[in-house]
């Protein structure tokens, strides 16, 4: 983390620990720094695992090999390294992820198909088995440590680590979820963003974990973006060990199902707005809501199309209210709008509807609501009743002087 933390950036917050899951790190020295980028947690038995994972048609290895052992549902121990994201890597980088699971399996006295590796940081670099073997037994013998060290470790381009949690009652019993998450770049996924890892005492059925994650995804990590790329490492895992002992959930008729799922749901957005803030280079977190679409799925794409243009972004880094951008992105979505029906607010003030500027706007209210750090855009298509929220940063010199020495 070496550049200067965000203005977005909030603190890491107090964070219970979770009954069977402990948390170590290390230094593998995949990159020239000074610092720990390799993650070993381990999970206790009956632990059951679900995840989202990138739809890059270019996953890495590790994402292939999460991919298989999420559908067995049972997790005995994640690793996690930063610095070389061993995709695009072929045979070798195959060979790095399974010498890294047959290790931790033979630790853990466990099948290499509990073994959860994700990695992140550089593409085509295939990530050097002797340099992981040797991170992992210095993680094996390293003392415990707490959720912060982790983000911190898992970190590449972030600026502050990232953690959330909250608490449900399932069945009679406090249920508590945590879960951390990197990401800073590269954020435009199909289905989750870079690496993120949730953690749950609740004992919940692989099957319905599943259920819920796919579910949680939908309005969280798959409405937020800060560049329009997607990684090749995305990968989003949920493990769920069971020490509260509530009965375990299984569907949504089982007691606490529903406060389960609106937990996750929680933590997913919490999670998910965290990497908006530390969008690279960002100064702004920008929320646009779009209603009145054709479905929500249309809905979706056009508030990603205002989301994902460089000459919104850039507008709302220099504070200027050129809703003409918006209009342009609106139209070249390739999703059903009427010119004539269009709506369009910054915060609370309207700028134009019905196809035009509104008589007698005052861009003052406007400009003033640009100056802030969280910004609103709201537009209405006047067409149907879809909608869609999703969230984006603004584009700044910043991004460009973070991208252009990333290698280095």
């Amino acid at each position: 983390m070496s550049h200067p933390a965000s203005p977005l950036a909030l603190p890491f917050p107090a964070m219970p620990p979770i009954a069977g899951v402990e948390v170590r790190v290390a230094r593998a020295r995949y990159k020239t720094w000074d610092r720990c980028d390799l993650t070993f947690v381990t999970l206790a038995a009956g632990t059951t695992v679900a995840g989202v994972l990138t739809q890059s048609r270019c996953p890495s290895p590790e994402v292939e090999w999460c991919r298989k052992a999420l559908v067995l549902g049972q997790a005995r121990a994640l690793v996690v390294n930063a610095g070389n994201s061993n995709a695009f890597t072929g045979d070798r980088g195959r060979q790095a992820v399974e010498a890294i699971a047959a290790r931790t399996a033979a630790h853990a006295g466990c099948q290499p198909s509990d073994i959860f590796v994700a990695s992140t940081g550089v593409i085509g670099v295939p990530l050097p088995i002797d340099k992981a073997e040797a991170g992992l037994d210095a993680a094996f013998t390293s003392d415990l440590c707490g959720w912060e060290a982790m983000a911190e470790t898992i970190g590449t381009t972030d600026t502050f680590s990232k953690g959330a949690t909250t608490t449900a009652i399932v069945d009679g019993r406090t249920v508590t979820l945590v879960g951390i998450i990197k990401g800073s770049g590269m954020i435009a996924p199909d289905m989750a963003t870079m690496l993120g890892f949730i953690f749950t005492d609740a004992a919940v059925d692989p099957a319905f974990l599943q259920r819920a994650m796919t579910a949680a995804n939908a309005p969280s990590f798959s409405c937020i973006t800060v560049d329009g790329d997607t990684s090749t490492s995305d990968t989003v895992l949920a493990f769920a060990t069971g020490a509260a002992g509530n009965t375990a959930l299984v569907d949504d008729e089982s007691a606490g199902a529903d406060a389960f799922r609106a937990a996750l749901n929680d933590l997913c957005h919490q999670l998910a707005l965290l990497v908006v803030r530390d969008g690279e280079g960002a100064s702004k977190l920008i929320e646009i809501a779009v209603t009145g679409a054709d479905s929500d799925r249309s809905a979706h794409r056009i508030a990603m199309s205002i989301a994902n243009s460089p000459l919104v972004k850039t507008a709302i880094a220099g504070e200027d209210a050129n809703w003409g951008r918006i209009v342009m992105a609106v139209g070249k979505a390739g999703e059903p709008a009427e010119r004539d029906r269009l709506a369009i607010r910054f915060g609370d003030t309207q700028v134009a509807e019905g196809g035009l500027a509104l008589s007698g706007y005052d861009e003052a209210p406007v400009a003033a609501h640009l100056k802030g750090q969280e910004i609103e855009i709201g537009v209405d298509l006047g067409i149907g009743e879809g909608k869609a929220t999703v969230w984006t940063c603004d584009l700044t010199h910043g991004y460009i002087s973070i991208n252009a020495d990333y290698r280095s």
